[in-house]
C-alpha cells in the first residue's frame, strides 16, 4: 500500500470513532431512552448474527458485514428519524461513496451499502430485520420503564419483519420482559441471598 493510504485507513479509524458520538434521532420523538449509532450497529450485528445461524442457507459473514456497515454514513449525515425522512434525506449513499473512494478496500463497503439498501439477497434481508429487531428492544426496554409510546412503536415495527426467524423472535420480544435473562421473581436469592439458593434459571 501507498503512504496516502495508510493515513486514509488512519482517517477511517478517526471517522468510524464518531458514530459512539452519533445520537439515534429516533428517541427524541419517543420522549425517552438513549444509544449512540454504535452502541446500535454493534447490538444489529448480534441479532444479525443469531437471524444468520437460524436461516438455512445464510452466509453468516456476509451478514455479519452487512450489520457493521448499513450505517456507516451517519458518521457524516447523522441519523434520520421517521419525521426527518419524511421530508428529505441527507445524501447517506454519496456519504458512503465519498468515504469509499479514499479507501483501498472502500468498493466492498460501497457493495456491502448497496446490497442492504436494495434487500434483493438473503442476507441483506436478514441484515435489516436484525436492524428492526434492534429497534424493537430498544422500544420494549423503554416500555418497561413506562414509555406507553414505545409499545405501539413496538408493534408497528413488529409488522416489518421479513424473514421467519426475524418474525418469530419479533413475536417474542412481545411477550419476554428484557429483565428475564436475568432476574427471575420467583428466585429466593434476590430475597436471602443465602448460597443455597443461588442459581442461574434455565429455560
Amino acid at each position: 500500500m501507498k503512504p496516502k493510504d495508510f493515513h486514509s485507513i488512519v482517517n477511517f479509524i478517526y471517522e468510524t470513532g464518531i458514530l459512539s458520538k452519533t445520537p439515534r434521532s429516533g428517541l427524541w420523538f419517543l420522549g425517552t431512552g438513549k444509544q449512540s449509532v454504535a452502541e446500535h450497529l454493534l447490538h444489529t450485528t448480534y441479532i444479525g448474527y443469531v437471524l444468520a445461524k437460524l436461516t438455512p442457507h445464510a452466509n453468516i459473514d456476509r451478514v455479519i458485514f452487512l450489520c457493521l456497515m448499513h450505517d456507516l454514513g451517519e458518521g457524516r449525515t447523522s441519523d434520520l428519524n421517521y419525521v426527518h425522512q419524511k421530508y428529505g434525506r441527507l445524501a447517506e449513499s454519496q456519504a458512503i461513496a465519498d468515504l469509499a473512494a479514499t479507501l483501498p478496500f472502500g468498493e466492498e463497503i460501497l457493495d456491502a451499502y448497496k446490497e442492504e439498501q436494495a434487500r434483493t439477497t438473503l442476507e441483506a434481508r436478514i441484515a435489516k430485520d436484525a436492524d428492526s429487531l434492534d429497534w424493537m428492544v430498544t422500544l420494549r426496554e423503554e416500555f418497561s420503564k413506562g414509555n406507553t409510546k414505545a409499545n405501539t412503536w413496538s408493534k408497528l415495527a413488529l409488522k416489518r419483519m421479513k424473514t421467519p426467524a426475524a418474525k418469530k423472535i419479533g413475536k417474542l420480544l412481545m411477550e419476554i420482559h428484557p429483565d428475564d435473562w436475568w432476574f427471575d421473581r420467583r428466585d429466593e436469592w434476590y430475597v436471602t441471598r443465602k448460597p443455597e439458593h443461588k442459581r442461574w434459571k434455565g429455560r
